[in-house]
C-alpha cells in the first residue's frame, strides 16, 4: 500500500529510518526490513543548510524505488527550499514528502508544490516550535511529525517532553474530525512506543531500534504492541 491516504490514522504503523541501516548494502537492508513487517520507510534528507548534515538524497531514492516496489517512501525533507525539489523527489519514487514548518519557504507554497506531484503532504516540526503552528494547516495536510530530538542526526535521546505537543495535535485533528496521521521520529523504541500511542502518534519513525536490532521483525512488533 503506497497510498498514505487508504491508511486509517486509528491504526499503528511503523517507518523505520533508512539513515540507521548499513549503507554498504541499501538493497539488501530494505528487504529485510520489508520482509520483517515494516510498513513504509523513512528516507531522511539533508541539505547541510537547513540541519548541520548531509545525508542522501535523489540518486539513491531512485535506487532504492528500483528495488522496491510495495513499500511506501516516507521522504523527510530537512532542507531549506523543499517547494524547489517536490517534483525532483516524487519523479525519483517518493510517495509521501514531510517538509518543516521552520523552512525558508512558504508553507502553502510548499503544500501546493508537493499537491502538485501527486505525492501526500505532511509538515513537520522542531522541538521548539509549539503545537499551535501548525493548526491553520491540519486541514491541507495528510500528517503531521513531530520531532522528538533535533533533526539532523540519528541515534539521539528520546525528549518525552514533547509528548503534550503530539497531544495536543491529536485532540485537534479529532477535535476537527480529520483523517490526519500523527507521526513521531526521533529516539522511538520499545521502551517508549507506548507513551507515543498514548499521546496520539500513530506512525512510529524508528532507526536504529529496528535496522540494529537483533531481530527487524521482533523490534517492530514490539513498537506496534
Amino acid at each position: 500500500m503506497r497510498d498514505l491516504k487508504q491508511l486509517s490514522n486509528r491504526s499503528v504503523y511503523v517507518s523505520p529510518s533508512l539513515l540507521a541501516a548499513d549503507f554498504c548494502r541499501l538493497g539488501d537492508e530494505v528487504k529485510r526490513i520489508t520482509d520483517a513487517g515494516a510498513d513504509m520507510l523513512h528516507l531522511d534528507v539533508m541539505d547541510g543548510v537547513f540541519v548541520p548534515n548531509i545525508s542522501f538524497g535523489i540518486p539513491v531514492i531512485t535506487s532504492l524505488r528500483s528495488a522496491s516496489d510495495d513499500l511506501l517512501f516516507d521522504t523527510h525533507l530537512m532542507i531549506a527550499h523543499p517547494a524547489q525539489y517536490a517534483a525532483a523527489f516524487a519523479k525519483a519514487g517518493a510517495d509521501h514528502l514531510t517538509f518543516h514548518l521552520e523552512s525558508d519557504d512558504p508553507v502553502d507554497d510548499v503544500i501546493s508544490a508537493i499537491r502538485a506531484t501527486g505525492c501526500t503532504v505532511g509538515i513537520s516540526l522542531k522541538p521548539a516550535t509549539p503545537a499551535e503552528a501548525v493548526f491553520p494547516y491540519l486541514d491541507k495536510v495528510d500528517m503531521v511529525l513531530v520531532m522528538t530530538v533535533e533533526p539532523g542526526f540519528g541515534g539521539q535521546k528520546f525528549m518525552p517532553d514533547m509528548m503534550p505537543k503530539a497531544r495536543a495535535i491529536r485532540d485537534e485533528i479529532d477535535r476537527r474530525g480529520l483523517a490526519v496521521h500523527l507521526q513521531v521520529d526521533g529516539g522511538v523504541q520499545g521502551g517508549n512506543a507506548q507513551l507515543c500511542r498514548d499521546s496520539g502518534c500513530n506512525i512510529l519513525v524508528a532507526g536504529t531500534s529496528v535496522f540494529r536490532a537483533p531481530d527487524a521483525a521482533t523490534a517492530i512488533s514490539d513498537l506496534k504492541n
